[in-house]
């Protein structure tokens, strides 16, 4: 008996196709990813389905509660108590920049909860050397409480220096806290943080994921990067700890990325943050509401001169808290607005606020870097970069080493810095973090910054884009199409 192999592939293709619908509208999602996915699916029998175990699985609703708990009132009251008691009620040049952009401020205190907190000092760093020798001497002079988040945590010699030295603080009776991410941290195993859980310290991979071979899902990563030590000092911006963000991989070169040191009451909103994500991640070692106390929350009497808030956004909420700001910051752009990101695959909302910029008049100016880390998410990025050019707006390719950072600066008075790029993937599948800037001084210091990284980078003109081959341009208009699930 012969069998009838067309009979058996039209079976096949059926039978495909009709998993792939139940499987993509069986989730709730945007139009554009239901469409990419049942592409992948559907032309990609058997391999888009081992595809979408990686990177369409949406994470378990029971777990993304846990990130709304009881503990985020106490934060609140905790919050209010500081600000009332810091005795910093004088106004500000910075005041009155907040007072100019109040509507994103507003935005963030509905939809994140974002307080303003005002008169920070704010201390840049484009350098991963001088970032790390500064983080470490404030990790070495912690008294109470070591607090550490973030998507990478290597197993290399700068990971191993940070792990000595968190070791020595959590024998010495400091409160060491650690969260990394499986899927960013890969090759770093639990094993790695034996040391310093038997020194009295303690590390989890975030939400509790241990093995990257056992939770296979690439979409919600924890992408933040957050550093508090003793609630008086915070880190924020796009460095992790590894080893190329010194510019030690030849792959990369020179690592250009930008971070924040900030002393204030600005370093409350990341220390609430990284209670919020220790307690969804941790079941037996959770900071409860007795010990959300001045110990973690000092009063602040800074005598700074910025203002700012800290935003969080993440896949446990539609509101997109972190692209809604930079959509407003790019629409409240009345001369300039200059972003540095390494991916650039915004949506069309993104899209939309950067062209009428432009159409108003406004500089809009996007960097990015001149090579790949993923190949297939940068040729997603030239197509964008390709297209934004055509409508007017000026596109630098960095050319000294890897432009990592993820900046955006508005007329020289608010800014915005953190580990959020200019991707679908940090707007609505990461939990990411910024910090919102509003201060002519440090917006200014930005804007300078970035001039100077304009001399280390081509301005990539349409007639250039217009130059490429056709087979570019078909690999970069292919990896557009799944642009939604990058």
């Amino acid at each position: 008996m012969s069998i009838n192999w067309q009979a058996v592939f039209s079976i096949i293709v059926t039978i495909n196709a009709i998993l792939a619908i139940i499987t993509v509208f069986r989730e709730r999602r945007d139009i554009a990813a239901i469409w990419a996915w049942l592409m992948v699916l559907i032309f990609l029998p058997v391999v888009g389905f081992i595809l979408y175990a990686f990177f369409g699985r949406q994470l378990p609703q029971n777990r993304m509660f846990q990130l709304h708990n009881h503990v985020q009132m106490q934060l609140s009251e905790r919050l209010d108590e500081q600000r009332s008691q810091s005795g910093n009620n004088e106004p500000t040049p910075a005041d009155a920049v907040a007072k100019k952009y109040k509507t994103l401020v507003e935005q963030f205190q509905t939809t994140d909860a974002a307080f303003l907190a005002r008169r920070n000092k704010v201390h840049v760093f484009t350098n991963g050397k001088e970032f790390f020798h500064r983080m470490i001497e404030d990790i070495e002079a912690a008294k109470s409480s070591i607090h550490i988040e973030f998507y990478t945590f290597y197993n290399d010699d700068i990971g191993n220096e940070i792990l000595d030295l968190l070791v020595k603080k959590a024998r010495s009776g400091v409160q060491v806290r650690v969260i990394y991410d499986s899927w960013g941290s890969m090759g770093t195993s639990r094993k790695f943080f034996q040391p310093l859980r038997d020194a009295g310290g303690l590390a989890y991979p975030f939400l509790n994921t241990h093995s990257v071979i056992l939770d296979f899902r690439l979409n919600f990563r924890n992408h933040r990067k957050i550093v508090v030590v003793d609630g008086t000092v915070g880190y924020v911006g796009g460095y992790n700890i590894g080893d190329q963000y010194l510019g030690r991989k030849k792959k990369f070169g020179p690592w250009r990325d930008t971070h924040l040191r900030i002393i204030g009451s600005g370093v409350f909103g990341l220390q609430s943050r990284f209670i919020l994500d220790w307690n969804a991640t941790s079941s037996h070692d959770q900071i409860n509401e007795e010990q959300v106390d001045p110990l973690y929350f000092p009063i602040t009497t800074t005598k700074g001169v910025v203002d700012m808030q800290i935003v969080s956004s993440g896949p446990n909420n539609d509101k997109q808290q972190i692209k809604r700001g930079y959509i407003r910051m790019i629409l409240a752009a009345k001369k300039y607005c200059w972003i540095q990101t390494p991916y650039l695959i915004p949506d069309d909302s993104v899209l939309d606020a950067i062209q009428i910029a432009v159409s108003s008049g406004v500089d809009v100016r996007i960097m990015v870097p001149h090579m790949p880390d993923h190949p297939f998410v940068y040729r997603a990025t030239q197509y964008y970069a390709r297209q934004l050019a055509n409508i007017g707006a000026k596109i630098y390719y960095y050319q000294k080493g890897f432009m990592h950072a993820k900046t955006v600066v508005v007329d020289g008075e608010i800014a915005s810095v953190g580990s959020a790029n200019f991707d679908y993937r940090s707007f609505k599948l990461n939990f990411e973090i910024n910090a919102f800037l509003y201060d002519e001084k440090l917006a200014k210091e930005l804007t300078r910054i970035y001039e100077d990284d304009m001399v280390e980078s081509t301005l990539q003109t349409p007639a250039m884009f217009k130059k490429q081959s056709w087979w570019l341009n078909f690999k970069q208009t292919f990896s557009r199409l799944f642009s939604p699930i990058l």
